[in-house]
Parts: C-alpha cells; structure tokens; sequence
C-alpha cells in the first residue's frame, strides 16, 4: 500500500481518520503548510492537486519562488555517538566524505527493503 500521492513534483501524505470519516493529507519535504482531505479518493486527489495549484498561484502573485521539496540536504543525528565515529573514521580511512557514506548507506538500505 502507497500512502504517497504525488503532483508537480510535491509529495503528499494520505492518512485517514476514523473518527471524522475522512482521507487528508499534507504535502511532505517544505515548512510551508499545505493540507488537504476528502471523502472519498478523488476528492482527496482533487483537493491535493488543488492545494498546491492554490501555493503555487500564490507564490507567484507574491513574487517568491515556491518552497522545492527534498532538495537534497538534511541533517543526521546518530542516537549512537559510536555509530557516528565508525562512520566518520571509515570516511576519512576510504577518503570519501561522510556524506558519501551516509547517501550509499540510504541507497543500499532502500534496496534491500522494496516497498
């Protein structure tokens, strides 16, 4: 099961809550705040392709340039102090940048855990 939708190039969340009786979201990877929900699917989808049209009309109008998601930076903290040494020091002997390592190490781990 997919709890992502996605559209021009932004990623939205698809949750449900029992409580309410409805399917919403937010769109994942920006500070800014988009949301959206629905009854049913396609108006889930309707509402999300909405939303972010809405964010990218008022992007424009003000002059700004819209949030772009997953730009490829994020911080890492290690719970495990050693983990982050091991890694460091392994960098350093291979002369790759920690960067390097913690990126192969995401691809490799993304591979062997398909969806």
């Amino acid at each position: 099961m997919n709890n992502t939708m996605e559209y021009k190039g932004f990623i939205g969340s698809v949750e449900f809550s029992e409580t309410d009786k409805i399917l919403f979201g937010k769109v994942q990877g920006i500070r800014s705040l988009i949301s959206y929900e629905g009854t049913t699917v396609s108006e889930l989808i309707d509402d999300f392709h909405g939303a972010v049209d809405d964010y990218l009309e008022l992007c424009a109008a003000e002059g700004k340039l819209p949030e772009k998601a997953f730009k490829g930076s994020f911080n890492v903290r290690f719970k495990d102090p050693d983990l982050h040494k091991r890694a460091a020091v392994y960098a350093y002997n291979h002369k790759v940048s920690l960067n390097s390592v913690v990126e192969e190490s995401v691809a490799e781990y993304l591979v062997s855990r398909r969806d």
